[in-house]
């Protein structure tokens, strides 16, 4: 009776940095400003697409669904670190930290999935650019985010619908409710949620990652094949920026997920966690930004008519 009511657990607590106090200033002042330029950098972005015409593309259409999602992301996670950051043992209830789990599973699915889709829009646009306004329309870009997130949720239901009752453990060695700690606390049978994961795993991260390398790999013969210095500096920045995102993101989260858990620390996945939840969102907007000449004008030109109005 004992042991079911040990396995029967009703909330959780998060270990965080328990072990580590002396940490806890440092930590919640580095994140805080991640999460900070995170909403700065990315609330920007949006706000410089939806406002000036001139990146009304399909290119900055993506774009402003990409910023948009790494509000989404960061926020389904660093906000609940920052509050537990001081708490001693901050408790999660069962409902709570499965639905923070899959929230952020599925926003970091429908990121992967949208990278891909800039993937081939870039690739269109290099490849066959006299095509490109007909293959590449509003219709079409709508209909290709819709999908990115569609297709995520239903990929998060199939785990979500397995989800495990029964926990040997309630203490998560994490910031926040991972799913890949919460099933080292299973004393059930995991094997067909190890499947689902792995299954997802290869349609979200291996399957993209793949079509994204064949893509820039047709990307960079094609760019080679420009004449113009000025055309192949610009479609190797545009690239760039992209695969720079792809680098860092699918890098860290397929470490994450396709490894053997029999390999991972817990110390390990927490930082690895941090780093694609928190600094990845963030350097986002930097990357494209810093390197985008239209950003950077229509930052100015926005600016400009702000000042012109408030005269």
């Amino acid at each position: 009776m004992a042991g079911d009511n040990e396995m029967l657990v009703g909330k959780f607590i998060l270990l965080g940095l328990s072990l580590h106090p002396q940490a806890k200033v440092p930590f919640f002042s580095l994140l805080l400003i991640f999460y900070i330029v995170t909403l700065l950098g990315n609330g920007l972005i949006v706000l410089l697409i939806m406002a000036d015409h001139q990146l009304h593309t399909p290119m900055y259409f993506f774009l402003s669904n990409l910023s948009f999602l790494d509000i989404c992301y960061s926020t389904s996670s660093i906000p609940q670190i920052l509050a537990y950051s001081f708490v001693e043992k901050p408790t999660v209830s069962y409902k709570t930290c499965f639905t923070q789990g899959y929230i952020s599973l599925y926003l970091g699915m429908t990121e992967c999935l949208l990278l891909a889709v800039m993937a081939y829009d870039r690739f269109v646009a290099i490849c066959n650019p006299l095509h490109y306004p007909l293959i590449i329309n509003r219709k079409v870009c709508i209909q290709l985010a819709a999908v990115s997130w569609a297709s995520a949720l239903l990929l998060t239901l199939v785990p979500a619908l397995m989800k495990p009752k029964r926990f040997c453990r309630h203490i998560i060695n994490h910031f926040v409710c991972e799913l890949q700690a919460l099933l080292k606390l299973v004393c059930s049978d995991i094997h067909n949620n190890e499947i689902a994961t792995w299954v997802s795993g290869q349609l979200v991260l291996v399957g993209p990652f793949l079509f994204i390398l064949v893509t820039y790999l047709r990307v960079g013969l094609a760019v080679l094949r420009i004449r113009s210095t000025q055309g192949r500096s610009k479609a190797f920045s545009t690239c760039g920026s992209h695969l720079a995102v792809v680098s860092i993101f699918y890098g860290t989260a397929m470490f994450m997920y396709l490894r053997p858990q029999s390999k991972s620390t817990a110390d390990q996945d927490k930082m690895i966690s941090v780093f694609y939840g928190a600094l990845t969102p963030m350097l986002n907007p930097l990357i494209y930004s810093l390197r985008n000449k239209d950003v950077k004008g229509a930052l100015r030109r926005t600016i400009l008519k702000a000042m012109c109005a408030q005269n």
